[in-house]
């Protein structure tokens, strides 16, 4: 027998932006013999980690290897520009691509979009990660285009961000190796889709409900009692009311 099967444990890879802490509180609660550890990798780590086993799932940026990987698409995220707090583009709510560009627009190394190149002006450098871009953008010689969760993620109080309308867009979804769907991965699919414990996909239901028995019923015999408290047939009640009369 491995340790993996005397204790079993559930890895779960997250990447940036990304806040998990609901579906571990859940998980917690339902499974609390089975720890749950956390892993954080980058977008572009995340499929290897899945694909080399070293997470049973984990909440990744889409696209995904679909001939390999399942995937349950979540949410899309709305993109937005960061920007110093003083920069004119603060004075709209949300902006396009056109307003950007004349801008300089970094693009970092772990960017996130599907884009050749952003729009604006080219950078003289592309920064190694988002964090060291933020920087840049915070010492005034830049602008970066991000999902929503990264801006927050990486707040500053000298940096606020607009909605970019018209920019890409990146969703996350919950993936595993298609091939490795064990019942921990089950379990956490019906985390993350909502079902209750006593869901009839869940794997933690009564004995009665897991064999699909029903309590038996004697809905005839009820009935019978209600029309005939005697309990004597129809039949029986009309042989003795319509007994003929003795003859004289």
């Amino acid at each position: 027998m491995t340790g993996s099967e005397e204790t079993p444990s559930f890895r779960l890879a997250y990447v940036p932006g990304v806040t998990p802490a609901k579906w571990v509180r859940i998980w917690n609660e339902r499974l609390p013999d089975v720890p749950l550890t956390l892993l954080q990798v980058t977008a572009a780590e995340a499929p290897d980690v899945l694909r080399d086993g070293g997470a049973d799932a984990g909440f990744v940026r889409l696209p995904v290897d679909r001939t390999f990987f399942s995937a349950i698409p979540l949410y899309t995220e709305a993109t937005v520009v960061v920007v110093p707090k003083d920069h004119l583009i603060t004075a709209a709510e949300e902006v396009t691509l056109d307003d950007l560009a004349d801008e300089v627009l970094f693009h970092p190394l772990d960017d996130v979009f599907d884009w050749d190149s952003p729009p604006g002006e080219p950078a003289f450098e592309r920064p190694a990660t988002t964090a060291d871009a933020i920087e840049l953008v915070a010492a005034g010689v830049g602008l970066l285009v991000v999902p929503q969760s990264l801006a927050r993620l990486h707040h500053r109080r000298d940096l606020t961000y607009r909605t970019v309308v018209d920019g890409p867009r990146s969703s996350i979804a919950l993936s595993w190796p298609e091939e490795a769907t064990t019942d921990l991965v089950e379990d956490f699919i019906g985390i993350v889709r909502g079902r209750t414990v006593n869901s009839t996909r869940g794997r933690a239901q009564p004995p009665a409900q897991e064999k699909g028995k029903r309590p038996e019923k004697k809905p005839a015999a009820g009935k019978s009692a209600a029309r005939n408290p005697r309990g004597r047939s129809g039949g029986a009640q009309g042989t003795k009311r319509g007994r003929p009369r003795k003859r004289s």
